[in-house]
Formats: C-alpha cells, structure tokens, sequence
C-alpha cells in the first residue's frame, strides 16, 4: 500500500525525514553509489536542496561534491550538478532581497564555505585543471559560452594579473586553449592589454633563459597572432616589436644551451616569423620588417646567425627567420649583404652560408634554409641579382677570395645532386624576372680541362644534360636532371638571344627530341616533361634568326619525330606531379626527405605561365602565327598611336596647367588695375569738383567786372587776373591730358597682355576693331580741336598784347610768353598721347591673331575701353567749356576795344592789320625788285 502511494504521491503515513537526514542520505548515495547514474541523481537531489538548505548542504556535503569533481570527470552533467551546487553554497543569491541581518548572516556564511574550500590547495588545483581540460574535450561550446557571457573574457584576463603563481600559470593555459582558432576570443584577449601583460611576464621570468612560463606565454602570444592580421596590426601599431629585440641578445659564451632555453628562444623565432611571413599582406610584412630594421631587431638576428656555438635547429630557424624578415625588403636586403662573418679575413655572410649549402657533410634542414634565405635574398632584389652574376663575370672574378658565384659553379657541377639542385636553383633566382643578367650570365667562360678552350656556362649545363661520358652518368640521377632542367627553362625564357645561343649547339635540339619521344618510368617522365616545357620555350621565344631551328620548323620537327598530342601530354605531366603541387603551396623548400626535393616555388608559377602559351603555339599553323604577327604588329601600332595621344594629352595638360596658372596671374593684375582705375576716377572727380569751383569763382569775377569802372591800369589788373585764370585752367588741362596719358598708357600694356594670352572669336574681334579705330579718331579729333584752340589764343593774345599800355607791355609778353610755353608742353603731350594711339594702332594686327583664342577677356577689354571713351568725352567736354570760356574772354577783349576807343585810344580792327601787313609785304617786294634792277 506505501508503495502505491508513493506511485500515486499518496502522503505516506508516519513521520517525514528531516532536511538534515534527507541530506546525510543523499550524501551517502554519492560515497557508496558504484553505478554513474545513482551518483547523478543524488547530486542533482543535492544542488536541488542547496539553497534552501545552504548550511546543511555546506557541511556535509562539500567534501563529497570535490571527490566528484575528481573522479567523474568524463561526464560533463555530473559536473555540471556538482559545479552549481558549490557555486550555491560558497556564493550569495543577489536576486534576492533580504533584511540587513539575513544579508550579514548569508556572507558569513558564504566566506565560511569559501575559507574551507581554499585551506586545501588541491581544491583549486581540481578547478584549474578542470578548467583547461574542458577547452579541450568541448572547446567549441567553452569557446561560445564565454563569448556570450559578460565580460566573461575580461574575467579571465584578470588570472594573469594575479599575485599568485600557481593562478597566473593556470590561467596560461586556460587561455591557451580558449584562444586556439577562435579569432573572435583572440581579438577580445588581445585588446584586454593581453601583450603588455604577457610581455612583462616573460621579462619577469628571465626571457629566454626563463622556465616553463615564458614557453606558456610565447604559446599563447602564437595564437593571438598567426593567421589573425587585426592583432598582427595591433602588435606593431603598438611597439611590441621594439621589446621583442632583447630577447636575442645572447652571450659570447654559447655553450651549454639548456632543452628549456632552446625551446624558448625557438617559439621566439616563430613569432618573429609570424609577423613578417609571405601569406600575410604585402603591406603589413613591409611595415614589420621596416620596424625590425629600425629597431635593431634584424642586425641582432644577425649576430646569431654568424655566432659560434649555438645549437644546430636554432641556427636553422634562425637563417628562416632571418629570409622573412629580408624578402622582399630593398633596406633589408642591401644590410644583409653588408654583413660579414667574424673570420680572418672577413667574409661575407652570403658566400659563408652558400658554403654550408653546398657541403653534402651540413645537415640537410640546414641546407634548405641557407637556400630559403639565399632565395629571399634575391626576391625582387635586382641590385643583388646583379653583383651575384656579376661574380662569375671575367673581368670581376678575383682569385685570390672566394665568391658567390664560383660556389654556385662548384655545387652545379660537383658529385652531389642535392648540391647541384641547390646550385641550380640558386643560380635561376639570380635570373628570376631579369632579362639584363641573363644576357650577362651568356658571357660566363668556363676552363674543363687542361688544352681544351673555355665553353660557355650555357654550353657546360647542355653537356651535362646530353654527352655520354662521367658527366652524364652522374647527371643521369633525376634531382641533377630536374634542377638542370628548371635552370635552363628559367634562363631562356623571355630571353631571345639566349634562345639562340641553345639553339645553335647542333645537339641540343636532337637530344631534347629523343628525350621526350622515349617511353620510360614515372621519374624519367618527369625529366621529358621538362624536356617538353623546355623546347616548347625555344619555340614560342624564338625570333626566328637561326635559318635551321625557326619556329615553324621546331613545330615540323615535333609533329614528325614526337607529335603534337604525345608533346602536349608530356608537358602538362610536369603540373600533375604530387612533389609539384606541394612546392606551389608556399616559397619555403621544405621536404621531407633529400630525394623528394624536386621542384622549386618560383619554377612553379613559370609552368603555370608557360604551360598555356606553349600548347597554343605548338598548335598553330603558319598561317595562323602569320594572323598573330599581323594582329600583333596592327597592335603595336595601336599602341603606339595611344602612346602619342597620351603624349599628347600630357602636353595639352600641361599647357592647360600653364594657362590656368597665367589666368590666375592675369586675374590678380585684373583686381590691381581695377584698384588703380577706381583711384584715377576718385581723382577725376576731384579735378571735377576743382574745376565746378575754379567755374563759379570766374563767374563771379566776371560779373563784378562788368560793373567796376576804372583806368587804363584797372583794365591791365583784369586783364592780368584773367590772364592768371586762363593759366590755370590751362594748367587743368594739361592735368587732365597727363592723366589721359597714363590711363592710355595701362590700357596698351593690358592690350599688350591680351597679346601674349589671346582674345575673342574674329566676328568679335572685327567690331572691337572698328570701335578702336572710332576711338582713334575720336582722338585725332581731339588733338585738332586743341591744334585749332592754341592757334585761337594765340591770336588772341597778339591782339591783346596790340591793345595795352606801353608801360604794362613788358609784364604782359612774360605772362604771354609762360602762358604761351605751357601751351606748347600741352600740345607735346598731346603729340605724345597721337603717338600712342598711332602704336594702339599698329599693335592692331598681332591683336586680331591672339583675340582669336581668348573670349574670355574680350568683355574686360570691351569693360575698358568703354571706360577710356567715357574718360575722352569727359575730356572733350572740358574742352569745350574752355573754348566758352574763350569766346567770354574774346566778348571781354571787345568790350576793352570799345572802352579804349570812348576814351580816345586807337584801336585797330583785325581786317585793318591784315590789310596793313599785305601794304608792308608789298613794299618789301618793290624794294626788292628795284634792288635787283
């Protein structure tokens, strides 16, 4: 029946347990349970009573929920039971709200269970072991779970700043694990100041003399920072790379490296490595190596690479890092060659490592490497292509020292065949993509044997590859073969004469046909490949000049004696190869084994190029190659007359650029005369204001004169003070025509601009003209109308002087005579001013050609000259009220004869003097005439 109830959820009869017996139950089922499943339930029954029951379960039960944390490790919901139901005993409930004394009691309470959690050490070494082997068994779910937690990452970052050793340590390798391919987590570890702190603590540890921290932290400084370009880029924006120098400074004293030391200074070198490697940006490699050649970083790389004594795989790893942090970097490259081992004489670290290259006795990673760093050397290094070739050249080799050159000749040819793979390929890079030393290397002699004459290096690689005598029995092993092959391939291609050079050794072409047209292993089809890739270069770089072996007869040749199907087969075999595809993956040689060491990086993509353009050439007829040339030749062509256009274009560009700086130039002269025109028209109209006052002051005068009654001395006083004013006026007036002068003269420097820059369209130009010819006029009127005024006054101050006193006489012909002389400077200013528009005139014809090109400053010569009429009106105008104030003074002149006459004088007419003059004249004729006689 009480088991039915149970079923049910009857209430049992009797009395219930207690929470305390319920508890000391359960803790029993966790001690005494065999079966994984019971131990489960009862933690799961334990976390459920945790927070009701806190101090019970904390008493009894904590040390059973740590046994579990020790042995149930492989089930994850176990844990996960027992993790919560501590975090609930140790921890308060901040969700709930609680009086001040319930608040005090709960963190006694708490502090007590974390005082007796902790006064074992084990039990937060069980939690940090814990922690790390989570990561690995469900890294991905760990690694998602923190992401989504707050500040989840910030919490375990504060483990590295912990006072405690055994927590920082720990803490290490948590991060180790959670960082590992989760670039999200490594930039949020990266950005916590997680390269300060690990830095410091490397410092701290001793660097790479340090222990098993320094190899946590250099792990984890790994993951932050390969394949990650974000924290790469952070790592050097903030200086990092400055503090990674002093942990290569070793001693001279490099014996008894420690395992420790060794493995330390190794992961140091591969972070290094990290930030310069070929599969990052070009341009996040060259500002890193940039920053290790400023700091120092590269000339202490350096130094280990030359020292003695260090261990065999850091001097390896220490020649790779140093070709990474050269390749590709002009600065680096030039220092690299610059630095020389310690021997006696100095050698340079170049021919030293080509040395420990071509020893078959050196280690064969080592090897590699000296090839890797020889080869980065070389990368987009043309000044270092050149002086290596230039060391084989005869008129540089030196005798009495050992180059780079003669060592890459003595590993080609020696009796090594990783020796000759090295030398050869060596030797292609100091041809990659460098037509000039290719042509150089065609030069190289070399001595064979005593009473032969020297052959070329071209010559002796052939021989080796094709004569039947030691030579080819040691060039017969396919890595010699191979390497030959690709140097040969490497140096013809793009390269003409060099093509021509291998063509006319008779036996070059015959060999590489018997070759191909062979059926052999797997090897030997390799080598017929690149037998294949290397006539199909002769064909499709041949310039035809050998009469024997042009183009179209190669492709005869090749379908007779191979076929063009068997040929292409043969050649694409070469990119099939599995040691071919793993050589394209990256520029490092790195292999597993010496035999496998066939192809090189670089070679790699000139297959590529070439594979395409051979079996097109091998396949078109002559006819079609002669439809190419043409289209070829039709392009060049075009190209040219691009080119020209694009010359062109650049000096339209220019002489666009030169007009545009002119207008500028033109444009500020504009705003100086504008400036300076505005000043002569305020002073114009201040000779105007003068003038208006100068008029009603004399009409004043005059009126006051009309009325006044006096002598003949009164008359001569007038006739003095309007003799004074009619100076004045004539004064004025020659103020006025300066002023003219000035302003024609600005106008003819602004025309003569106009000149240099050019003008209007001709319909324009045509009317601007006429308007200039009307101004011209205008001024020859002027000047007659002035020509006509003088004569006018003249006259009329003979008349007057006629008409005074004998005692005022003297005083008036000075008056007339300074009166008469001012005239006279006027009409030479004017004569200056006819000169000038007689010029304006004749500058006409070189202004209607530039007119023709600038519209732009037609309206500014139209503006001016729009002014300068105005200017000749104004100044025709006054000219007419001085002739009205003539005809005032010829009224006033009459009325004195008048007055002269009431008071008995004799006054002469004018037709009275005329009349008398032509008496004398004839007098004077008589006179002669009877002399004559």
């Amino acid at each position: 029946m009480n088991f039915f109830r149970g079923v049910m959820g009857g209430q049992a009869a009797g009395p219930q347990p207690s929470g305390a017996e319920t508890i000391q139950k359960l803790c029993d089922r966790v001690a005494s349970s065999t079966l994984l499943e019971d131990r489960r339930d009862a933690v799961r029954a334990l976390k459920s009573l945790s927070k009701k029951y806190r101090m019970e379960v904390g008493t009894q039960a904590m040390d059973h929920l740590i046994n579990i944390l020790q042995t149930d490790r492989s089930d994850s919901e176990i844990l996960g039971y027992a993790l919560d139901t501590l975090y609930n005993i140790i921890c308060n409930d901040e969700e709930e709200e609680q009086d001040e004394n319930a608040q005090k009691q709960a963190d006694d309470m708490g502090a007590h269970f974390t005082d007796k959690f902790i006064q074992d050490p084990e039990h937060m070494s069980v939690l940090l072991n814990l922690l790390q082997q989570l990561p690995i068994f469900m890294c991905p779910q760990v690694q998602g779970i923190i992401l989504v937690s707050p500040m989840g990452v910030s919490r375990l970052m504060d483990l590295l700043a912990d006072s405690r050793e055994v927590i920082r340590n720990d803490g290490l390798l948590l991060l180790q694990q959670l960082t590992k391919g989760n670039a999200a987590i490594q930039k949020i570890v990266a950005f916590e100041n997680a390269f300060e702190r690990l830095l410091d603590i490397i410092t701290e540890e001793g660097s790479s003399d340090g222990g098993i921290v320094v190899e946590d932290c250099l792990l984890l400084l790994l993951n932050l920072l390969k394949n990650n370009s974000s924290n790469q880029n952070f790592f050097k924006e903030g200086s990092y790379i400055q503090r990674m120098k002093p942990w290569f400074e070793v001693g001279d004293d490099n014996s008894g490296w420690s395992a420790q030391k060794v493995t330390n200074l190794h992961l140091m070198l591969q972070l290094v490595r990290v930030m310069v490697s070929p599969v990052n940006s070009p341009g996040a490699t060259a500002s890193c190596q940039k920053s290790m050649y400023l700091c120092g970083l590269l000339q202490q790389l350096c130094t280990i690479l030359m020292a003695t004594g260090v261990p065999a795989d850091i001097l390896t790893e220490t020649i790779n890092t140093v070709s990474e942090v050269i390749r590709g970097s002009q600065v680096n490259q030039d220092y690299f060659a610059s630095v020389n081992a310690p021997s006696n004489p100095p050698r340079p670290a170049i021919v030293v490592l080509l040395m420990s290259m071509v020893n078959e006795r050196q280690p064969f990673v080592l090897r590699c490497a000296v090839l890797y760093c020889f080869q980065c050397f070389l990368y987009k290094n043309q000044k270092g292509q050149g002086e290596i070739v230039a060391t084989l050249l005869p008129s540089t080799i030196d005798a009495n020292s050992i180059s780079a050159g003669q060592l890459l000749c003595g590993g080609l040819f020696s009796a090594d065949s990783l020796s000759n793979w090295c030398a050869a390929v060596a030797l292609a890079h100091a041809l990659q993509d460098n037509l000039t030393q290719k042509e150089q290397l065609l030069r190289v002699q070399l001595a064979t044997s005593m009473g032969n004459p020297p052959v070329s290096l071209l010559q002796q690689c052939t021989n080796i590859l094709s004569q039947g005598d030691k030579i080819v029995r040691r060039g017969s092993k396919v890595q010699t073969r191979v390497g030959l092959l690709m140097l040969l391939c490497t140096w013809i291609s793009n390269c003409p004469i060099a093509v021509t050079h291998f063509l006319h050794n008779q036996e070059n072409v015959p060999f590489l046909t018997a070759q191909i047209s062979e059926n052999l292993g797997e090897d030997e089809r390799l080598v017929q490949g690149l037998c294949a890739l290397l006539l199909g270069i002769c064909i499709y770089y041949n310039d035809n000049s050998l009469e024997n072996y042009t183009k179209e007869k190669l492709k005869q040749l090749i379908e007779k004696r191979i076929g063009k199907e068997n040929f292409v087969e043969k050649l694409v075999f070469v990119a099939k190869h599995e040691l071919y595809s793993r050589a394209a993956q990256k520029p490092q040689p790195v292999f597993p084994s010496p035999e496998q060491m066939l192809f090189d990086h670089e070679f790699t993509k000139l297959v590529k190029e070439l594979e395409g353009v051979i079996t097109k050439a091998v396949h078109k007829s002559s006819e079609e190659e002669k439809k190419e040339e043409e289209v070829k030749k039709t392009l060049e062509q075009h190209d040219n007359i691009v080119t020209q256009y694009k010359e062109l274009i650049r000096e339209q560009d220019a002489q666009i650029q030169e007009l545009k700086e002119k207008v500028s130039s033109m444009s500020s002269q504009n705003e100086q005369l504008q400036t300076t025109v505005t000043q002569q028209l305020s002073q114009i109209q201040q000779h105007k204001d003068q003038y208006n006052i100068l008029k009603l002051k004399l009409g004043k005068d005059n009126q006051s004169q009309s009325n006044s009654q006096g002598d003949g001395s009164q008359v001569n006083g007038l006739q003095t003070e309007e003799l004074t004013q009619l100076r004045e006026e004539v004064d004025q007036l020659r103020k006025q025509h300066t002023l003219l002068q000035t302003q024609l003269g600005d106008k003819d420097a602004l025309i003569n601009t106009l000149t240099a820059e050019g003008s209007a369209g001709a319909s324009d130009n045509t009317e601007l003209l006429k308007e200039l010819e009307a101004l011209r006029s205008q001024v020859q009127s002027q000047s007659a109308e002035i020509n006509q005024l003088k004569t006018e006054r003249q006259e009329l101050l003979r008349r007057s002087s006629d008409t005074v006193p004998s005692s005022d006489s003297s005083l008036d012909a000075a008056k007339m005579a300074e009166l008469e002389s001012r005239l006279a400077a006027q009409t030479a200013e004017t004569e200056k001013l006819k000169e000038e528009t007689k010029r304006l005139s004749e500058s006409r014809a070189g202004l209607e050609q530039q007119l023709a090109s600038a519209t732009s400053t037609v309206a500014i010569l139209q503006t001016e000259k729009a002014k300068l009429q105005t200017e000749v009106q104004e100044s025709k105008k006054e000219q007419d009220d001085l002739l009205m104030l003539l005809a005032d003074q010829d009224q006033k002149i009459h009325s004195l004869k008048q007055r002269l006459k009431n008071l008995g004088e004799t006054v002469e007419d004018e037709d009275d003097l005329d009349a008398k003059d032509q008496t004398d004249d004839d007098e004077e004729e008589e006179e002669e005439e009877e002399d004559e006689d």
